[in-house]
């Protein structure tokens, strides 16, 4: 998306680029006290935080970031996958003197922030994932998803056609796909990222790029707190993918959220927050 976000863009007024290897990343900074990391999923950008980050700072130093080619982080396509972005994170929390005292993801955000603890990432708090997308396809999916991925990001009339093509209606039927209750201000959000021909593009990098084989290997490795928070009424994630892999972990646990769907944060931020300010305690 183009540089600056607009001023009705969530947290805009906090928003500055950092550049940091290969990309110039879309950074969102507030508060004092503990640093909490804010990493969303494939698809979405910093908006997907509009409810959890202004009550999250109130008490901590919150950041987040846009991944790269996505939201309006822009930079190399080809360092997408959860090992390149992990590695890139950790050279930018390090060049920005921030050391994260709990790492928060979403969805695809979750493998990320467990790739940095692996990386030797040692947040204090552990690693909080909200509907962790921690499962590898099986059988034929597992080379044909990929396959297509490449393929689609490849083809250089798919972002385009994709963005050109998108329509309020066809984002209402995407958000119901996820099983949450997106009101007129997400649907409004997340039309703007689908409409962007950047955005799309970046997403399909990361989604060629997607291999969890060696992160699934060396879960066990995991050896801090981890807390895997599933929404019920979640299609896109079933709750055994992170019961699975909580199983895997020393220190993980999960726990449910109710009927909240994948987009659990955006449905309900002030539960997540308050989970949050009781893993501080």
């Amino acid at each position: 998306m183009r540089w600056p976000p607009p001023p009705n863009w969530p947290m805009a007024d906090v928003s500055r680029r950092i550049v940091s290897g290969p990309h110039r990343w879309h950074v969102q900074e507030a508060g004092t006290g503990p640093t909490v990391l804010l990493l969303h999923g494939s698809g979405g950008a910093t908006q997907s935080w509009r409810g959890m980050f202004p009550l999250l700072a109130e008490d901590f130093h919150v950041v987040a970031i846009d991944m790269p080619g996505q939201g309006f982080s822009t930079g190399a396509r080809d360092r997408s996958s959860v090992t390149d972005t992990a590695t890139d994170l950790a050279a930018l929390c390090a060049q920005e003197g921030w050391t994260p005292d709990l790492l928060v993801g979403h969805s695809a955000g979750v493998p990320i922030a467990l790739q940095l603890v692996l990386n030797g990432m040692r947040p204090a708090r552990g690693v909080l994932g909200i509907n962790a997308a921690l499962q590898t396809f099986d059988g034929v999916a597992g080379w044909l998803f990929p396959v297509l991925a490449k393929a689609l990001a490849a083809a250089p009339f798919t972002a385009p056609l994709f963005a050109a093509t998108t329509t309020e209606g066809r984002v209402r039927r995407l958000l119901e796909g996820t099983g949450s209750q997106i009101g007129p201000e997400g649907q409004r959000l997340y039309l703007a990222l689908a409409s962007d021909t950047d955005h799309v593009s970046g997403t399909l990098a990361q989604m060629a790029q997607w291999n969890l084989e060696t992160l699934s290997q060396a879960l066990p490795k995991v050896d801090i707190p981890v807390l895997l928070l599933i929404g019920d009424n979640d299609p896109a994630v079933p709750p055994s993918v992170s019961l699975r892999a909580s199983a895997r972990m020393p220190q993980a646990e999960t726990r449910s959220l109710g009927p909240l769907g994948h987009l659990a944060h955006e449905e309900d931020p002030d539960s997540i927050a308050r989970i949050i300010r009781v893993i501080f305690q």
